[in-house]
């Protein structure tokens, strides 16, 4: 049985004013400096924490504002039935940008950690009230699509309790399953069912090719990065268990895309208050150098969700741990806002590095689904059905192979600079009656691969369209 969902712009033109009118924001709770946007009729937001009925009506009021530069969608539902909704923040709101990379955040998988949440319904509207007035912020969504999903686990949220800092309360879903052990992961077979929010957010990330993502959490104060799991890692549950395994050394569990992942871990805790410095939590948990670490090194964990977006999907995710206390009280909101702005804006940016381009054959039309390697980086990514493709890179030399069924492969040699990303664009001649002994033929493609996993959807990615309808198989 499937359930067709139209990702279309939820458009009203009364629900700036009825967000006002049904107590989202009451006058006593405008508190001077807590709020942005005080222009008449701008959608206004506090610094306090949002149910997911205001946050509801307080995306469809900016969506309603701002609709050259929002557009609201859902991927699906909780457990409880609550939306998981995802705002679009972009010169090209309604359809992807062809040669432009999609981005995004997901906030809020623990249900308890409840900073992240806010914090991207800030973002959203720093960037729409900025656009006209700030020209790296008009420069970014020009250039960039991105998508803001400040809960996916709202059921969890709604049963925690503000000032909670270290419990579990509210961490899982409403069936009681911790949203970021419940993916397919590489190193182990999860045998955990799955539920509907990550086959939501599974489906979601098959249907538009993303760059680049981060998971906000809560918890801790540092950049993490894949690895997250290893074939020979003790396993811990949770935040609570994996505290008693703080003191023990494990191995980091190094990524193709290691020197990567570790700048764009740099590019957040730099550009961070003070998660760059290192600073420990409270005594006894660990401090991290620059603020960054390799997943499995702080502690190893099956089915989390960065390992899935990158090895699955080729998507360069990384988990940002952004408060010590998980659900602190609301007054700190505000630092906590002022402590990630500007890195949460730089770090979107780093899906302008390296290079990207098209994959055409000898016609001129888009080779989709081609194949595309970096040597000496056992990972394979592939193009849109646009022929697009972005690979993250830092400065050098490298050489790429890149094949498709049905061509002959293709090996180049490329530059990467710092300043702007490298245009690579490769042309595919057809391998019909294309008969050399002994050269290579062309790899078939399928899901990215950097040695044997267990197979998944075998559903072809794909760049969306808001307009289009889209199909999800329950």
């Amino acid at each position: 049985m499937g359930r067709v969902l139209l990702l279309s712009v939820l458009v009203a033109a009364a629900y700036a004013q009825t967000a006002l009118d049904d107590g989202f924001l009451s006058t006593g709770e405008r508190a001077v400096g807590e709020a942005e946007g005080r222009d008449a009729g701008e959608p206004l937001l506090d610094f306090h924490y949002h149910d997911h009925e205001q946050m509801t009506r307080f995306l469809r009021a900016i969506s309603a504002r701002y609709p050259a530069l929002t557009a609201l969608y859902s991927i699906g539902k909780s457990v409880q039935g609550r939306d998981l909704w995802v705002m679009v923040v972009s010169a090209s709101p309604y359809e992807h940008m062809i040669g432009k990379p999609d981005v995004k955040y997901v906030a809020n998988i623990h249900g308890n950690e409840a900073v992240g949440r806010e914090l991207l319904l800030h973002l959203i509207q720093h960037f729409v009230t900025s656009y006209d007035s700030d020209p790296y912020i008009k420069w970014l969504l020009d250039n960039t699509r991105i998508h803001l999903m400040p809960s996916m686990n709202p059921d969890g949220f709604a049963i925690s309790k503000e000032g909670q800092c270290d419990t579990i309360h509210g961490r899982a879903n409403a069936r009681r399953y911790d949203l970021n052990r419940n993916f397919p992961d590489y190193f182990k077979q999860n045998t955990k069912q799955p539920q509907p929010e990550t086959d939501a957010v599974k489906e979601w990330i098959s249907k538009i090719q993303f760059v680049l993502s981060g998971s906000l959490h809560g918890g801790a104060l540092v950049a993490s990065y894949p690895f997250d799991n290893t074939p020979n890692a003790r396993m811990c549950r949770s935040s609570v268990l994996c505290s008693v395994f703080q003191s023990h050394a494990h191995s980091p569990s190094i990524a193709p895309d290691d020197d990567v992942f570790r700048h764009l871990s740099l590019i957040y805790s730099k550009n961070h208050a003070k998660m760059g410095r290192g600073v420990s939590c409270k005594s006894g948990s660990p401090r991290f150098e620059n603020g960054i670490t390799n997943g499995a090194a702080w502690y190893p964990l099956t089915g989390g969700m960065q390992d899935y977006n990158y090895l699955w999907h080729g998507c360069m995710e990384i988990t940002l741990e952004i408060s010590c206390c998980k659900y602190p009280p609301a007054h700190e909101l505000p630092k906590y806002w002022q402590d990630n702005k500007q890195s949460m804006i730089k770090y979107l940016a780093e899906a302008h590095r390296g290079a990207h381009g098209f994959v055409m054959d000898e016609n001129g039309n888009p080779v989709e689904r081609a194949a595309v390697r970096v040597k000496g980086r056992d990972v394979v990514y592939h193009t849109t059905k646009y022929g697009e493709f972005w690979r993250i890179l830092l400065p050098g030399t490298y050489r790429v192979d890149v094949s498709a069924e049905g061509y002959i492969p293709q090996e180049v040699e490329f530059i990467v600079i710092d300043s702007h990303p490298t245009l690579l664009n490769v042309t595919l001649h057809s391998a019909k009656g294309y008969v050399a002994q002994g050269r290579p033929k062309g790899r078939r493609p399928g899901p990215m691969r950097i040695g044997p996993y267990p197979s998944t959807s075998s559903t072809t990615p794909r760049t969306t369209a808001l307009t289009d309808t889209i199909v999800f198989k329950e």
